[in-house]
C-alpha cells in the first residue's frame, strides 16, 4: 500500500485543462498571477468564469499548474482577502488552495478547491528521503522504525505526512512475510 500522494484520482482520466480538487493532495501555497474573465476551456458551455492563473509554472516538479476556475465562494474569499470587489486587483495575490471534501454541488456533496488567507510555504520532502522512507518501509515494522530513529527531527517532520502510508506499507511486509497457519503442518 502506498500513501496518497504517490497514487492517482480517478479524476486525472478526465483531463481538465483546470486545476481540480484531483491535482491537489495536500494544501500548497500558491501566488494569483492574475485573475482573467474567460470563456469555459472545456468547450462545454459558453459561461464565462472567473479564471486564477498563478505565478507558479509547476505543481509538482514536471507537473504543469493549471489555472483554476474561481466559483462564487472562491471569488468571494478573494474580495475579501485583497479588499477589492474587482478582480483587475487580483494580482500578485498569495493563497493557500486547499480540497473542502463537503462542498454542495447541486444535491450532490462532492470535492472542491477552497482559497484561505497563505500560510507558510509548507516544507516538502525531497524525492530521495521519501524513496529511503518507502524502501525501509517494504522491509517491515523493524526496518521502518530503525529508519525513522536514525533520522534528525527535521527529516521526521518532512515525512510526518506521509508516516501513515508508511507504517500500513510495513504493516503489509510484515504480514508478507508471516508463513500462513494453513501451510504449517500440525
Amino acid at each position: 500500500m502506498s500513501s496518497d500522494d504517490s497514487k492517482t484520482h480517478y479524476r486525472k482520466a478526465f483531463d481538465s485543462p483546470y486545476l481540480s480538487s484531483a491535482d491537489i493532495v495536500d494544501p500548497v501555497v500558491l501566488t494569483i498571477k492574475c485573475v482573467t474573465l474567460e470563456v469555459d476551456r472545456t468547450k462545454k458551455t459558453k459561461d464565462q468564469f472567473n479564471t486564477a492563473w498563478f505565478v507558479e509554472r509547476e505543481l509538482r516538479p514536471g507537473e504543469a499548474l493549471k489555472p483554476m476556475i474561481l466559483n462564487a465562494t472562491n471569488s468571494k474569499t478573494l474580495a475579501r482577502l485583497t479588499g477589492s470587489k474587482w478582480i483587475d486587483d487580483w494580482n500578485n495575490v498569495p493563497v493557500t488552495v486547499y480540497v473542502d471534501p463537503h462542498v454542495r454541488f447541486g444535491k450532490e456533496t462532492v470535492e472542491g478547491l477552497r482559497l484561505d488567507k497563505a500560510t507558510e510555504r509548507p516544507q516538502v520532502a525531497p524525492p530521495d528521503l521519501i524513496a529511503a522512507a518507502e524502501a525501509a518501509a517494504k522491509q517491515g515494522v523493524e526496518g521502518l522504525k530503525a529508519f525513522w530513529n536514525g533520522q534528525p527531527e527535521s527529516k521526521r517532520e518532512l515525512l510526518l505526512s506521509r508516516f501513515k502510508g508508511l507504517k500500513a506499507t510495513a504493516a503489509a511486509a510484515d504480514a508478507a512475510k508471516t508463513p500462513s497457519a494453513e501451510g504449517t503442518p500440525a
